[in-house]
């Protein structure tokens, strides 16, 4: 990656971070999806396990590293199983896309002591998204807790959303674990339909509050 000489002056940001989304637009409000399978370790060998989920992405202002101007979603994902209540899965984070380059990028972050960077290059008209993250790497990479070191060690991670024509999307994460020394491959997938439109950014709902404002 080529750093300008220049690493402090900042770009001018759109208030509307909804119409600078690129490929991530698709993903902006909120979704659920009852068709998810998850095939996860266990002491006996893998076990499947079928899951519903919903999630919630909401666009953030843009953001700014210097010159690197991007703009993102917010997102929480709430996964159960018919079986119990209790959360079996719980994760946030951002999605977030870099116009200039055709950066992409998600952060995850779950409470059982883990959290990634994971990174890819999309187009803006793009129907298929690729993130990935390696442990180790210091730019895309991911932290656990010593425990999940020694005993789930996550070695590699990798996602690829699908967007469809009739406005759904689907995704299939495989997520490379060590177990006690030997290899597992941990897969999930899950398609999902768009229940509610995402609100606007809080800038542009600031922007238009002043604008009301000064009409009346």
């Amino acid at each position: 990656m080529d750093i300008p000489k220049d690493i402090f002056t900042e770009q001018d940001a759109d208030p509307d971070t909804l119409a600078h989304l690129g490929p991530l637009r698709r993903l902006a409000g909120t979704w659920e999806g009852k068709r998810g399978i998850d095939i996860n370790p266990k002491e006996n060998g893998p076990e499947r396990r079928d899951y519903y989920e919903r999630i919630v992405m909401e666009p953030i202002d843009a953001q700014s590293n210097g010159p690197q101007l991007l703009y993102g979603l917010r997102y929480h994902i709430h996964i159960n199983t018919p079986e119990e209540e209790i959360a079996f899965h719980d994760q946030a984070g951002y999605w977030l896309w870099e116009p200039d380059t055709g950066l992409i990028m998600q952060t995850l972050s779950i409470p059982r002591g883990q959290t990634a960077l994971a990174g890819g290059k999309a187009t803006a008209d793009a129907t298929t998204l690729v993130v990935e993250a390696k442990r180790g790497a210091t730019d895309y990479g991911i932290c656990s807790t010593e425990f999940l070191e020694q005993a789930f060690r996550t070695d590699s991670y990798r996602l690829e959303v699908t967007f469809h024509d009739d406005g759904t999307w689907s995704y299939v994460s495989d997520t490379t674990l060590i177990v006690r020394g030997a290899p597992f491959l941990h897969k999930d997938r899950n398609h999902l339909t768009k229940i509610a439109e995402p609100d606007l950014n809080p800038w542009l709902k600031l922007k238009r509050s002043q604008a009301g404002g000064a009409a009346s």
